[in-house]
């Protein structure tokens, strides 16, 4: 995958004062530290998975309520939830650095972090090659870049796979609720579009500018999908109601049986998980491609 290979070339490792550790985040933002961060507080459940998978969980001191994964996470020092952390605890556990999201921490939290002169670094992926691109910064932040290579090809070459397999299909197509009340799907922006689009389909909503916009029932239904996915979410992963979708008799999806429900913790979470629920996916798009 020339792309996600290529997209580790967003790294940027720079030029700061001597024995200084400096990173690019994802905004564009210089972080210079006087070393390497030792003692890391993560307020995304993503990049918590990300550094357990490489290796490098013994930097991180503090984790949020929602960090569930792998189940080791839960025994981490909790700081709260995504959009209220805890400030007195996140102070406690004396962190040289916090990693944080534009997109689920309020810019409010930012600023007290600021204020506080606590350093944040920044992760923001739309797509699986920026992805591929914070995997190598965690690397980075927690001295396990040696483990970045071995994982990421791993995942290129899983990517890669589900792209052969579903390349000779027709692309039907899907539409993803990602929420049903409001009907929140996916965008242009979103992760999820990506995902449908590499496991062989075409999302209704892939044209809507935002990431993650509202629509309305009516909107999704003139779009005719063929397909229809479900996402479950909690902890108990209850599937979302499919009876408002079959009363729509109308709809192809509804007409072929082709209502699924997936698990959106796959989906939604842009750990190494997430090559898992494109496999999901792709199976549930093309299972003639899987048998």
């Amino acid at each position: 995958m020339r792309r996600l290979g290529a997209s580790l070339g967003c790294l940027l490792l720079l030029a700061g004062p001597a024995g200084a550790f400096a990173l690019k985040d994802s905004r564009g933002r210089e972080l210079v530290l006087p070393a390497p961060p030792q003692r890391i507080v993560s307020l995304v459940p993503s990049v918590t998975e990300i550094v357990y998978t490489l290796g490098g969980q013994e930097r991180l001191v503090g984790v949020t309520d929602f960090c569930d994964w792998p189940p080791e996470a839960t025994k981490k020092p909790r700081v709260g939830s995504m959009l209220a952390p805890n400030l007195e605890i996140i102070v406690a556990l004396r962190p040289d650095l916090v990693v944080a999201t534009s997109e689920g921490n309020r810019q409010e939290t930012f600023e007290q972090l600021e204020r506080l002169r606590i350093p944040v670094f920044t992760v923001n992926p739309h797509r699986l090659s920026d992805v591929m691109a914070v995997i190598a910064q965690l690397g980075e932040l927690t001295g396990r870049r040696a483990a970045v290579g071995p994982l990421t090809r791993a995942l290129a070459r899983r990517i890669a796979a589900v792209e052969q397999a579903v390349g000779a299909h027709p692309r039907p197509k899907v539409l993803y609720v990602l929420w049903p009340d409001p009907l929140i799907v996916p965008g242009r922006e979103g992760l999820v579009t990506e995902l449908i689009q590499m496991a062989g389909g075409d999302s209704v909503t892939a044209g809507e500018p935002s990431a993650y916009p509202r629509f309305s029932l009516e909107a999704v239904a003139a779009r005719a999908p063929e397909v229809i996915i479900l996402a479950r979410h909690g902890a108990d992963r209850t599937p979302l109601s499919r009876a408002p979708w079959e009363r729509l008799t109308a709809l192809p999806a509804v007409r072929a049986g082709r209502i699924h429900s997936v698990d959106g913790t796959y989906l939604h979470r842009y750990g190494p998980r997430v090559v898992d629920g494109l496999e999901m996916l792709a199976r549930v798009i093309h299972p003639e491609a899987f048998r």
